[in-house]
């Protein structure tokens, strides 16, 4: 029987800064936010600067580094975004611990499908070659698709981050079972090329255990506006504590 691994919780702070983007008054803080995250026991920060900068701006990416540079124990920085606009500047800068490649356009509401392949990876292999020498993880946001796992790894992926918005869609109808599976088999194959597997989009604490429970050895989880959502009414640190409480109640050994 397979022990899961202790699925790592970043937090997206987007949305954080979107409200504090609605006046000039520098609140609510990012750093502080992430701070009081960390303080609760998120093992991660994650932030996607688009070039609009609608929520994450320069200024929070630098503060960011910072914070986690200098947080007493390890902690990792995911900055994440479209690598053919203005990811590759803060990789460069920064070199984050993990750079999550997404394939969404400039004026794009919110990331909503994965990469292809293989139309995509002659353009991004020397990009994902750059990381890696700079000493940063890739993970690739993937629609849950088996057959493209191995082509993510071909191009030189790390990790592939499965895009969870049409598990959250279904999820309480009749077709999450068959949604779920979708998961299950895609997290399967990643893992039988030697790719880990992170998730996110869409996960909160409703459909976070059933997904972590099921899907197997999830190593990092990313969550955002569920996340902002359930602080409003919480405060972030038992915000924190309920999404860890989440992941660890999972069911030992249950894989589909």
């Amino acid at each position: 029987m397979t022990t899961p691994v202790k699925t790592a919780l970043s937090i997206n702070l987007n949305k954080v800064a979107l409200v504090r983007n609605t006046r000039h008054l520098e609140i609510p803080s990012v750093t502080r936010a992430a701070r009081l995250c960390l303080e609760a026991g998120a093992q991660g920060i994650t932030v996607h600067p688009r070039p609009d900068e609608r929520h994450i701006r320069p200024g929070d990416v630098e503060k960011l580094a910072g914070v986690i540079a200098t947080w007493p124990v390890k902690r990792e920085y995911n900055i994440e975004g479209n690598p053919f606009q203005n990811l590759m500047d803060y990789v460069r800068k920064y070199r984050p611990h993990q750079a999550t490649f997404v394939p969404d356009g400039e004026d794009q509401f919110t990331s909503d499908h994965g990469w292809s392949f293989p139309q995509d990876a002659e353009r991004l292999k020397p990009l994902i070659d750059e990381c890696k020498a700079l000493g940063v993880r890739v993970s690739l946001f993937m629609d849950p698709i088996p057959e493209q796992m191995a082509a993510a790894k071909a191009v030189g992926a790390d990790r592939v981050e499965l895009y969870t918005e049409p598990y959250a869609a279904a999820f309480g109808t009749p077709g999450q079972s068959t949604q779920l599976a979708r998961y299950v088999a895609a997290a399967k194959a990643a893992q039988a090329v030697g790719l880990g597997v992170n998730a996110g989009h869409d996960l909160s604490l409703r459909n976070l255990t059933p997904f972590v429970t099921h899907v197997p050895q999830v190593l990092e989880v990313s969550i955002g506006h569920a996340f902002v959502t359930d602080a409003l009414e919480m405060g972030y640190a038992e915000a924190v504590r309920a999404y860890r409480r989440s992941l660890d109640a999972r069911a030992d050994g249950v894989l589909l």
